[in-house]
């Protein structure tokens, strides 16, 4: 069986992945998405850069007959090339084959099988920080290298999206945790069953085993639906014989306050989270005390929602729904750079609008809205004056909700609550991911109806954390209505 530094990078972001990716039914396999795509033809651009000023050997040899590509890669090792791109390294580790294709491999001083010179590997990723997985998967090339040339490699590399320096990998700690993962890795692969489902949407989500695991887990009931439930906190209540939703429900949070992972606060809001999802229905929160921006409704309210591209660090949509509670009027602006150098132009319509209406809350969902307002005022030299009255009134309904409430629902992301009250997007396919590939499409090809399908998606965010905020106020007035009443009547 073949291994290779992909399986250890993917084991330690899930164990069941690479297990599927070789034993599993590949007719269960998601087609693959449009930003997978994008993320692959980013990762090849991004490589290319690497690699335009390097002089370079690349072995030949047909792809998948990695023999043929090891010998053709120790021939031009034997030669003494000063560089290797792509390389096929393969060696014999027990019963298993150990495959590894460094990006590159550069000559060095030494001594090694093939004369006063030996190799190091580099890794090129498209990550901008040197994450666990990479250096893992950096230590995985060496040791294979150290067996074919006969010597270690006095040091492995990665090149990340942040290209101005190479980043050294220490393999003197990275080797002997690289070869624990390994030796787990084969245990798991000789077992007869795929390890547990865990569906952990931000590493799940960009699966293509992603449907699959989550049918098996949607079946099962499993635990990690339940939001707050972490693999570190899932192995606490498995220790505990806590294994459904309904046992966590009846559970007394002080069984649960001082467990690794837990405080009391995180484990009285898991139990009131599993009884909302058993019981079907929406529960305050013991501990909550909900604001007066939250729980008010002013005569002018301002929604406010952007969609960014990450990779060129650029905010080119800033959506502002305005609404005008006592002239029943509500009006959506769309704040759209169609060129990334136009990002001020809009950065100084959205501050213009909400300049207009100074008493107006401004609800967003989550902190990027926040933090983006901060980082383009600082970008553009707007005087504080101007951004930090802006700023307090600001109101971040995804933290009121979630210091507030539990909802049965299996995600506190913005389409799962409003989608949970029957709030439906106009696209149903659209998603922020699927906005930052169509952006990079626009600028590749003019074609303006992806522009609208994206401003039609902004609009849509903006109108769903209406929905959200207005339900919350909604639910806390009625809830505290009818506790008066209640008290009242007694």
């Amino acid at each position: 069986m073949l291994i290779n530094a992909e399986h250890l990078l993917q084991y330690q972001r899930c164990k069941r992945r690479p297990f599927l990716d070789i034993h599993g039914d590949k007719k269960q396999q998601d087609p693959p998405n449009d930003l997978l795509q994008k993320l692959h033809v980013d990762k090849i651009a991004h490589q290319q850069s690497i690699l335009t000023p390097l002089s370079y050997h690349e072995p030949d040899y047909r792809y998948g007959d990695w023999e043929a590509g090891a010998a053709a890669t120790v021939e031009l090792m034997q030669q003494g090339v000063d560089c290797i791109y792509k390389g096929v390294l393969l060696i014999t580790y027990g019963e298993h084959t150990l495959l590894s294709r460094p990006d590159l491999l550069f000559k060095q001083p030494g001594q090694s099988n093939f004369g006063d010179w030996m190799y190091v590997p580099t890794t090129i990723e498209l990550g901008k920080r040197p994450k666990q997985e990479y250096q893992v998967s950096a230590a995985f090339h060496a040791q294979v290298l150290a067996t074919v040339q006969g010597v270690e490699p006095e040091a492995a590399w990665l090149i990340l999206r942040t290209k101005m320096t190479s980043y050294e990998v220490e393999l003197s700690k990275w080797t002997p945790q690289m070869l624990s993962i390994l030796e787990e890795f084969i245990q798991t692969l000789e077992s007869p069953a795929a390890p547990e489902v865990f569906i952990a949407r931000q590493k799940c989500n960009l699966c293509h085993w992603y449907s699959s695991c989550y049918a098996i887990a949607h079946s099962q009931k499993h635990l990690s639906l339940l939001p707050g439930v972490t693999p570190l906190r899932y192995t606490q209540l498995q220790a505990l014989s806590i294994t459904t939703v309904e046992s966590l429900a009846k559970t007394l949070p002080s069984v649960l306050e001082n467990l690794v992972g837990f405080d009391s606060e995180v484990a009285l809001k898991l139990v009131v989270q599993a009884e909302s999802v058993v019981k079907n229905r929406p529960f305050i929160l013991p501990y909550a005390i909900p604001t007066e921006d939250i729980t008010y409704t002013a005569p002018i309210e301002i929604y406010f929602d952007i969609e960014a591209q990450p990779d060129l660090n650029l905010d080119y949509l800033l959506g502002v729904l305005v609404v005008d509670r006592q002239a029943n009027t509500e009006k959506f602006y769309s704040f759209l750079a169609e060129k990334p150098e136009e990002e001020e132009i809009i950065w100084q319509q959205f501050l213009e609008l909400v300049w207009r209406y100074p008493e107006a809350p401004i609800y967003h969902f989550c902190i990027y809205e926040f933090d983006t307002v901060k980082r383009l005022a600082r970008l553009y030299g707007t005087p504080q004056r101007d951004v930090a009255p802006v700023l307090n009134r600001f109101v971040d309904v995804y933290e009121e909700l979630i210091q507030s409430v539990a909802l049965p629902i299996e995600s506190y992301a913005l389409k799962a609550i409003a989608k949970w009250l029957r709030f439906e997007w106009r696209d149903s396919e659209a998603s922020g991911a699927k906005c930052i590939y169509w952006y990079d499409r626009w600028l590749e090809t003019g074609d303006r109806t992806l522009l609208e399908i994206i401003q039609r998606y902004n609009e849509d965010d903006c109108r769903a954390t209406r929905n959200v905020k207005d339900w919350l106020a909604n639910f806390f007035q009625n809830e505290y209505y009818l506790r008066q009443h209640k008290i009242l009547s007694n």
